[in-house]
C-alpha cells in the first residue's frame, strides 16, 4: 500500500474453520494468514503528546478488543512509547514530537479491521504524509 489516500479498504474475513475451535486466522486478498500487520509512519504530525484517545478510538473503529494500554512518556522532548494490547494482537506507537514523526505497528487477526485505524490516525494527528506497509503474518502456517 503505497498511498492510503488512494486505497480502498480491504476487510480481512475470518478463515473458514472445520471445527468449533477458531484459530482467528483470516483471508486477506485471497491469502490465508494469521493477520494483517500494518507498519505506519506519520510525517509532520501534530498533537503527538496526546495519543491515548486516538489509540482508544482506533481500537473502537477497528472492532478490536482492548486488554491493556501502557504509555511511557519521555522527557524533555515529550515523546511517548506505548502499546495497546488487544485480544486480536496489538497497536504500538513511538513518537518524536520534536520531529513531527510517529511510528506505529497495527497487527490484528480475527474480525478486527486494521485498515480502519488509518483515518482515525489522520484525523487525530493531521500528518502531511502517511506511509503504510503491510505484512500478512503467518502465511506459511497450514490449517490443521
Amino acid at each position: 500500500m503505497s498511498n492510503p489516500l488512494m486505497q480502498t479498504a480491504r476487510a480481512a474475513v475470518p478463515a473458514p474453520q472445520a471445527d468449533e475451535q477458531a484459530d482467528h486466522f483470516v483471508v486477506r486478498d485471497g491469502i490465508r494468514c494469521a493477520g494483517a500487520h500494518l507498519i505506519i509512519d506519520l510525517y509532520d504530525a501534530d498533537r503527538l503528546d496526546d495519543i491515548e484517545e486516538a489509540l482508544r478510538r482506533a481500537i473502537e473503529v477497528s472492532r478490536a478488543t482492548l486488554l491493556h494500554i501502557h504509555l511511557h512518556p519521555f522527557e524533555p522532548n515529550g515523546g511517548i512509547s506505548g502499546v495497546a494490547v488487544l485480544a486480536e494482537s496489538h497497536i504500538s506507537i513511538h513518537t518524536w514530537p520534536e520531529n513531527g514523526y510517529a511510528a506505529l505497528d497495527v497487527f490484528m487477526c480475527g474480525d478486527a479491521d486494521p485498515d480502519a485505524c488509518i483515518p482515525v490516525l489522520r484525523e487525530a494527528f493531521s500528518p502531511s504524509k502517511i506511509a503504510v506497509s503491510e505484512l500478512l503474518r503467518g502465511r506459511a502456517v497450514h490449517a490443521s
